[in-house]
């Protein structure tokens, strides 16, 4: 059955009452943790005053680095970079990409010192270097081995021992460039690998890399997109682009407010550290912990990424979006910790091993190396071996399931089902798979032992009064998420668009006619 199957409009009230009536619980049962724990040994080092006269929660060093810390260099940065394109784009809009990367040079220079540039640039000119053969494998091979540089002994040591400067955001920058730097200096070789005339000059690399909004924190934009667009002519504004682009600034400034009153009263940052804590949290304490935190996780993607991308598209770039929110998702398929990245690995890994996706061997060995070029670049630990290997088996889960529904009986069982009876099924399914993807994320997010402890509580304390009420408020979630899903879908049909204006003239006829009527 179709995503445009209907419910009834009761039946949705019903779901999205359950739905914020259990999320304003389980907030209530955080808050009293957090309230009560505030004077634990473990709150001490990340629970610091804050505004209205409470402490704040500043256990997110990301979060933090970046609004405090980060905030003046990153504003003073990008204002710079927006304030040479405008005159580029004014003055001279053919060289625009060459004043970004010489602003970008410059910037990267200031901030870390001529020695950074020089190992950035060498790792350019490795990968350019092996570009020039046109083989794929050993440009991919190479890639890979440079980026194990910066997770494995003693590489990283010895190359970390070349920036010298006590600048104290020093660490972070260098890792974020160079990682970057890699991925990036990769999708040009392999794209240089499909050029079939000629090669790509070496200049262009350095454009593409050294573009300032991208560089140290990404996202990422592979180079035959970047290339595209960082060279088109056309520089005209669609209609009302500016307007959305100042407001999508006030959304991710509203979302800095909001996360920060957040943190100041619920801790969802600073409880899962303390084990001995959860052990002592109630049921929904514990999952409303574990939900906030997989909210809190994108919320932060989307404003990180979305200020990098604001600047962006004043550059008349389309960078890739923030990544789809992990609370809206039911399907491994499209669950992503960063969207740049997953177009990256989908590109040259996923796509190019597993073909269509309709064979199991060959989907198994595209998961197998996606997430394994996955864990390299997180850099490989137990969490994120373990998140990995949980996520891989879901995805080829799903497709075996899916596969198997598509065959006898099943499909002529569901045929007998109506479209809206369908759907409930369906969501049934869908309902174990997001319990799945937010656990498995879990593990990432907060680490192993809180994993292990949320999956306990669900599936043996808590049974079966805890875990059949999560289940059915997932269950009512993934209906809000699927009838949302509904109205997009009628709202991009180009027929039912045109249905219902042909609908619109009749409808104005009938009423005409009856205004005739009775004015005779």
């Amino acid at each position: 059955m179709g995503v445009k199957a209907a419910l009834p409009k009761f039946e949705l009230c019903f779901y999205g009452a359950v739905l914020g009536l259990a999320v304003f619980w389980a907030a209530g049962w955080v808050f009293d943790a957090s309230a009560s724990s505030i004077n634990r040994k473990a709150f001490r080092t990340s629970v610091k005053p804050g505004y209205f006269g409470r402490k704040m929660d500043t256990a997110d060093f990301e979060w933090v680095m970046w609004f405090s810390t980060f905030r003046a260099h990153i504003l003073f940065a990008l204002s710079g970079h927006v304030l040479f394109a405008k005159l580029c784009s004014m003055l001279a809009p053919q060289h625009r990409s060459s004043v970004h990367m010489a602003y970008g040079v410059l910037a990267v220079w200031t901030s870390m010192g001529w020695t950074y540039v020089a190992l950035v640039l060498s790792h350019c000119v490795l990968l350019y270097s092996v570009s020039l053969a046109k083989v794929r494998w050993l440009c991919f091979a190479t890639g890979l081995c440079t980026l194990a540089t910066f997770k494995c002994e003693p590489f990283v040591s010895w190359q970390a021992g070349l920036v010298e400067g006590d600048f104290e955001l020093r660490h972070v920058l260098f890792y974020g460039g160079c990682g970057f730097t890699v991925l990036r200096c990769t999708s040009f070789a392999l794209e240089n690998c499909e050029r079939k005339d000629g090669h790509y000059n070496v200049l262009e690399l350095l454009r593409y890399n050294f573009y300032l909004p991208f560089f140290y924190f990404g996202p990422l934009m592979t180079f035959d997109k970047f290339h595209v667009q960082a060279n088109r002519s056309d520089l005209s504004r669609k209609e009302r682009e500016m307007w959305n682009l100042r407001l999508e600034g006030l959304i991710h400034l509203g979302a800095v407010v909001v996360v920060d009153v957040v943190f100041h009263f619920l801790y969802i940052r600073t409880i899962p550290a303390d084990l001995k804590l959860l052990k002592r949290l109630s049921d929904w304490a514990l999952v409303g912990v574990a939900y906030f935190n997989l909210v809190y996780d994108w919320l932060k993607a989307a404003v990180m990424f979305g200020v990098v991308n604001t600047v962006a598209r004043l550059d008349h770039l389309d960078p890739p979006r923030a990544p789809k929110c992990i609370t809206a998702l039911y399907i491994f398929a499209e669950t992503h910790f960063d969207r740049g990245i997953n177009d990256w690995l989908l590109k040259y890994v996923y796509d190019r091993l597993g073909g269509k996706h309709d064979d199991v061997a060959a989907e198994l060995l595209a998961t197998l190396c996606t997430y394994g070029v996955a864990v390299l670049w997180l850099g490989p630990c137990q969490a994120v071996l373990l998140w990995a290997l949980l996520n891989c088996l879901g995805l080829n889960l799903e497709m075996w399931t899916a596969k198997l529904s598509s065959t006898e009986p099943f499909v002529s069982s569901e045929t007998e089902l109506s479209e809206a009876a369908s759907r409930r099924v369906r969501a049934v399914f869908n309902t174990l798979n997001f319990c799945c993807i937010a656990l498995f994320n879990s593990v990432a997010l907060n680490g192993v032992d809180f994993a292990k402890l949320l999956a306990k509580r669900l599936l043996l304390k808590g049974f079966p009064v805890t875990t059949v009420s999560v289940l059915f408020v997932t269950y009512c979630l993934v209906q809000v998420i699927k009838e949302r899903e509904r109205r997009r879908a009628l709202a991009d049909d180009p027929d039912h668009q045109n249905s219902a204006a042909a609908a619109q003239p009749e409808a104005e006829t009938d009423k005409q006619k009856a205004e005739k009527k009775n004015q005779i």
